[in-house]
């Protein structure tokens, strides 16, 4: 019998939501945008950081793999973690560049403040669980919580 971390693929697909079949391949196929993000911001950070002597950042202290440790997880779970610890890490790694360069061109305040921080991790999971943990039933309640948070508006 196979545990939940070895899964296959035609048991994957068989327990997927068909929505999320057919969103998969629009969700991976930002990965050009964000590998271009990446390296263009990182190449204007390397150029033109030490020329202003702004601090350069490390991708290391935003882009974080570390669930595939998790025992919970199965092999494609980890996979999509690995794409999304990337991608997140993109955009905050960018997000600290363009705030630093708006720091040293224009470090004035907004008249307004809007929403800056996200709100994402509302239900995050803390990263350990116990060996009987059901990954797949805590994903199915969080994904019906925020259906039902979004129709409330």
């Amino acid at each position: 019998m196979k545990t939940n971390h070895q899964l296959g693929l035609i048991a994957l697909i068989k327990r997927s939501r068909p929505i999320n079949l057919i969103t998969g391949p629009i969700i991976y196929s930002m990965i050009l945008p964000i590998v271009l993000l990446d390296i263009c911001v990182s190449f204007y950070q390397w150029t033109c950081f030490p020329i202003y002597g702004i601090q350069k950042f490390s991708r290391h202290d935003f882009i974080i793999f570390d669930r595939q440790e998790l025992k919970y997880l199965d092999w494609i779970s980890k996979f999509h973690c690995t794409y999304c610890a990337y991608g997140v890490g993109v955009v905050s790694y960018v997000s600290e560049i363009i705030k630093a360069t708006e720091s040293y061109f224009c470090p004035i305040k907004h008249k307004e403040k809007k929403l800056l921080e996200s709100q994402r991790h509302w239900q995050a999971l803390a990263y350990e669980q116990g060996p009987d943990f059901d990954f797949e039933a805590y994903l199915e309640k969080v994904r019906k919580q925020m259906e039902a948070r979004n129709q409330l508006g």
